[in-house]
């Protein structure tokens, strides 16, 4: 399993995996990678981008691509996240992060930067063919739960009451997808995050921060996206997240893909409610959504 490309740059160079002496392309494309880290909440354009390389913009395109996964403007937009999401956690208003992080505005978080986080339409459409998607169960506070990943992170977190029907619902999400129970020594990051989501969920531990492979419409993943940014212990009716995408009158489209959230908790919807306070719905039964606000209003302190 993959970390974000930013992090796998970064991890590479800094482990001698990648040597600004050794190849000469190799180095260029550092270079690029580390200017764009440096200045990422700067306006830049490919051609000077390539300047700095020392190539055409078209191929710098190509070859940066070929690297590390994403163009440079997509790298660009990984790193604005990565720090708009730290500068969350580190108490920052979500305008103060937004603008911090290097986006002119609320909708170029919720727009542009997210449309390099869902799969392909084709791909979203035909059901994981091609990919081996691995999973675990393990016992929490909400029940059963089960987490399953791919190469670029966790895919579903369900809830249920046994292992037979969630792997069920997950042949079901994901119905030509080669699906691999997860043994610790195959994929020790899977094993590692059903832990953390379990010491989260059972015991109080933070949420913890894993890479996330969001399976939906461009609008769907634009909603989950934003629901990061709500707080521990805070709530926001469905009417409030439409216009804080700049989608007022999505109400229901925006209660729509709170309901077809696959992964749970990581994702919360949970903290989405009615504008009149009501619970609304969850995927996963009101029970589990009102234990989890309680829990969370309680580590607050509310």
């Amino acid at each position: 399993m993959s970390m974000p490309p930013d992090q796998e740059v970064r991890a590479a160079v800094d482990a001698g995996e990648v040597s600004l002496d050794g190849d000469p392309r190799v180095a260029r494309l550092v270079r690029v990678a580390r200017h764009i880290e440096a200045n990422a909440d700067e306006p830049l354009t490919l051609a000077s981008l390539a300047g700095i390389a020392g190539v055409s913009p078209s191929r710098l395109q190509r070859q940066f691509t070929a690297a590390f996964g994403v163009s440079p403007k997509a790298y660009q937009n990984e790193v604005r996240m990565r720090r708009f999401r730290q500068s969350l956690k580190d108490g920052d208003k979500v305008t103060d992060a937004i603008f911090a992080s290097g986006f002119g505005s609320v909708s170029r978080v919720y727009g542009e930067a997210t449309r390099n986080i869902g799969m392909p339409p084709r791909a979203y459409r035909a059901g994981g063919a091609g990919e081996v998607i691995v999973y675990a169960c393990r016992p929490t506070a909400l029940g059963l739960m089960a987490m399953a990943a791919t190469d670029r992170g966790v895919c579903f977190v369900q809830f249920g009451d046994d292992e037979a029907s969630l792997i069920s619902s997950l042949k079901t999400e994901f119905p030509n997808a080669e699906l691999a129970a997860s043994p610790a020594q195959d994929a020790p990051e899977l094993d590692a995050w059903v832990a953390a989501l379990d010491q989260h969920i059972s015991q109080g531990a933070p949420r913890p921060d894993l890479p996330l492979d969001m399976r939906g419409t461009a609008f769907q993943v634009k909603v989950w996206q934003f629901l990061l940014s709500i707080r521990e212990g805070e709530v926001l009716s469905y009417s409030e997240v439409a216009a804080k995408i700049d989608k007022p009158r999505a109400v229901r489209a925006v209660a729509s893909a709170c309901g077809k959230n696959r992964i749970g908790v990581l994702i919360p919807c949970h903290r989405v409610l009615r504008g009149d306070g009501g619970l609304g719905g969850y995927r996963w039964g009101l029970a589990r959504k009102r234990a989890l606000l309680d829990a969370e209003r309680k580590r607050r302190g509310d």
